[in-house]
């Protein structure tokens, strides 16, 4: 049976995602309101004004995010080795669920956008979870919700935040440099030193965390896949004398330390930057565009029914178990408010496409598909009142 009682800081870390997805509902509203009023081209004007050669959205999408990614990281390993994934019994729901739920989104948008090549590079949008914006939905129902399905839904999203690592590096890098990557792979090997030889003092790694995000830029690989090699080095093990678990190692100090900062300053600055879609030039042309149809149809239909078909196919297999006072309503409940893709799917469709009409029909798509399994997802996870 899934877990029964979560440990208290993955408890602590669900209560601080979901106080900051509901921050990044109103900093993205406030995005869209901004696109559309009498503020849009001032608004254009400042996300595209040149600091330090990049202007201020590359900053925000290849910098501040660099953050996010750390703490994705931070946060994947944590669980992965002494949290609520640390055994494979407990992996086997949120993996073949996660499985399922980027499976099946891919494949509908295949099918929706088989004949135009062009759009294939958009294949992996619909495929994500935004976790911030998941949680926050699903504490809106309080102790209604048992804890267990709120487990379910963290460890589902930080498998598929995994998987959506691995898509971007593998099949959204273009332009590589040799030498740009041959100093990443340097710094990475001077990060691993440091694990091995058990540093556990943050600034060096930091500071090479810094470097390599410089390297990764010019390298062909997105910089922001420099938070998650950063994460990746930085220890868990406590100082001798500790237990592993302790709240005083390395890699504790700083997920710690920066989630703050991610859940309530970058991402709804990420939000804020990113949801800013006018609404002037849409049409139901737009809306049912194949483009616009593939994410919208993958996040809201296609999440749902890849988790509910894995997740049923693997009970009924005996292979996972399914979270403990839980009913296959809320379960499939959680499966229609993990087509809540935002941050990372804006994210990809940033990455595939650069074209300004193709971007502004992606990030539409994204809010539309979003809003959809957000409002459907809780209304599915509304208790009827008895009869």
């Amino acid at each position: 049976m899934f877990r029964r009682r979560a440990r208290s800081g993955f408890q602590r870390f669900i209560e601080a995602e979901a106080s900051g997805g509901l921050v990044l509902m109103a900093s993205a509203a406030l995005g869209m309101g901004l696109a559309n009023s009498f503020l849009a081209d001032d608004y254009a004007r400042l996300l595209h004004t040149k600091i330090g050669g990049l202007d201020v959205l590359h900053w925000i999408n290849d910098g501040l995010m660099a953050l996010f990614f750390l703490l994705v990281g931070l946060e994947i390993k944590r669980e992965l080795l002494v949290g609520e994934l640390d055994s494979w019994p407990s992996r086997a729901l949120p993996v073949i669920a996660a499985l399922g739920g980027m499976v099946m989104p891919a494949l509908i948008f295949f099918a929706i956008n088989y004949h135009i090549p062009e759009n294939w590079r958009g294949w992996a949008i619909p495929t994500a979870t935004d976790i911030d914006f998941a949680l926050g939905v699903l504490s809106m129902f309080g102790s209604r919700i048992p804890n267990s399905l709120k487990v379910f839904l963290t460890s589902l999203a930080i498998i598929d935040d995994l998987g959506a690592i691995f898509i971007i590096a593998i099949f959204y890098a273009s332009g590589l440099s040799g030498l740009a990557l041959g100093v990443s792979g340097a710094i990475t090997v001077a990060l691993t030193v440091l694990n091995t030889r058990g540093v556990t003092r943050l600034g060096p790694y930091l500071l090479l965390g810094v470097l390599l995000w410089v390297s990764m830029l010019s390298s062909g690989i997105h910089a922001t896949l420099a938070g998650v090699v950063l994460a990746m080095t930085v220890p868990l093990g406590a100082p001798e004398g500790h237990d592993k678990n302790a709240s005083n190692s390395a890699l504790s100090r700083l997920e710690d330390a920066l989630g703050p900062w991610v859940a309530f300053i970058v991402l709804p600055i990420f939000g804020l930057a990113n949801a800013g879609v006018s609404l002037a030039g849409i049409n139901l042309e737009l809306m049912f565009a194949p483009l616009s149809l593939g994410i919208v149809l993958g996040l809201f239909l296609g999440k749902q029914l890849g988790i509910m078909t894995f997740v049923v196919a693997g009970s009924r297999a005996g292979i996972v178990q399914l979270p403990a006072d839980a009913t296959w309503r809320q379960i499939y409940g959680v499966a229609i408010i993990c087509g809540i893709g935002f941050t990372m799917s804006l994210f990809i469709g940033l990455l595939a496409f650069d074209e300004q009409q193709q971007i502004a029909t992606i990030k539409f798509a994204v809010l539309v598909g979003s809003l959809l399994s957000a409002l459907i997802g809780a209304f599915a996870l509304i208790k009827p009142r008895p009869k």
